[in-house]
């Protein structure tokens, strides 16, 4: 009886123990709870797994195409920028002309070459709208040598100067065009008799001299015409002469190497009205401070054909003999 009582009485110690002390019963239950509380765990962390995959890839996917589409973006707006690129449509350019002068067309040739060419003459500006761009000058010569009759000389220089243009090209390619239009117009004078023309070396960049015989009642005129051009500029100097009144008539090869020599003369000015050298102009080339400017101006291109051709003044003047009135006029 004594030891059941003192069992007794320690179940009834062990049942009334401290809060948070477990008996061997409790400890039990607690280590089956916390087995069932662990599996339900991994359960539940394994259910979440595949969730958590998928956010992930689909969070990698958007941000590929993200910057897929920023990539394209960027491609498309570089694309777009260089498609209106402005200076894929920039208006063309042309070349700036060598010469924006030209010298007085009275003052081209030296006092000593007119004394050779005409003495005694007296220079005859010819009328201009625009000096710059046209020019021309004239000297009409008859020596009187009284019974034996009287040797008439003619002499005309006239100088074409062409402005580049972003439409009609460039200055020296327009005056090619003309120069070749003007040695044309020289062999085509009407009643011209043993047309010849050959080049004329060492004056500006190109030259032709064109020579013919006129017969009118005052006699047989002798006719030369030089055709220049050094740049953007050309150069016509003609050259007549005749015996009238029973007077012998003129060498013509006298006559072509007196024009020739005007005419080298005549370009030589124009270089040096535009910087250069005027005792140098007989290599062809243009000076260095002869620099084109950077700009053109359309409106001050002078058209294509002058008011009157030289080589059919001329003629006119050959007609015409000894009448100063004959000189051309630009």
């Amino acid at each position: 009886m004594q030891r059941r009582a003192q069992r007794d009485d320690q179940s009834d110690r062990t049942d009334r123990s401290e809060p948070g002390v477990l008996t061997d019963g409790g400890d039990r239950r607690v280590r089956r709870a916390s087995r069932a509380g662990g599996v339900n765990r991994a359960l539940a962390a394994a259910a979440a797994l595949p969730v958590l995959l998928f956010a992930a890839a689909c969070s990698s996917d958007s941000g590929s195409d993200d910057s897929a589409g920023s990539g394209g973006t960027a491609q498309a707006d570089a694309g777009g920028s260089s498609a209106s690129d402005p200076s894929a449509s920039a208006a063309p350019t042309v070349q700036a002309a060598a010469f924006k002068a030209l010298p007085k067309a009275c003052a081209t040739l030296s006092a000593k070459t007119l004394t050779e060419l005409v003495p005694k003459a007296k220079a005859k500006q010819g009328t201009s709208t625009d000096p710059q761009d046209r020019a021309s000058c004239s000297w009409s010569s008859l020596d009187n040598n009284g019974v034996k009759g009287s040797q008439f000389r003619w002499l005309n220089v006239s100088l074409l100067r062409f402005e580049s243009d972003a439409t009609r090209g460039a200055g020296d390619r327009l005056a090619q065009e003309y120069y070749a239009k003007q040695v044309g117009d020289a062999q085509a004078v009407a009643g011209a008799k043993g047309t010849t023309k050959q080049a004329v070396p060492g004056t500006g960049d190109q030259a032709t001299v064109v020579r013919y015989d006129l017969k009118k009642k005052e006699g047989a005129f002798k006719q030369q015409t030089v055709v220049a051009r050094v740049e953007n500029v050309v150069v016509t100097v003609d050259y007549n002469g005749a015996g009238l009144a029973g007077d012998k008539t003129p060498s013509a090869d006298t006559l072509v190497k007196a024009a020739e020599k005007a005419a080298k003369e005549a370009v030589a000015s124009v270089r040096a009205a535009n910087g250069g050298a005027a005792s140098g102009g007989s290599d062809g080339k243009p000076s260095a401070s002869a620099s084109p400017s950077t700009s053109s101006k359309a409106s001050s291109a002078p058209s294509a054909s002058p008011s009157a051709s030289p080589s059919k003044s001329a003629a006119k003047a050959a007609a015409a003999g000894a009448s100063p009135s004959a000189s051309r006029k630009s």
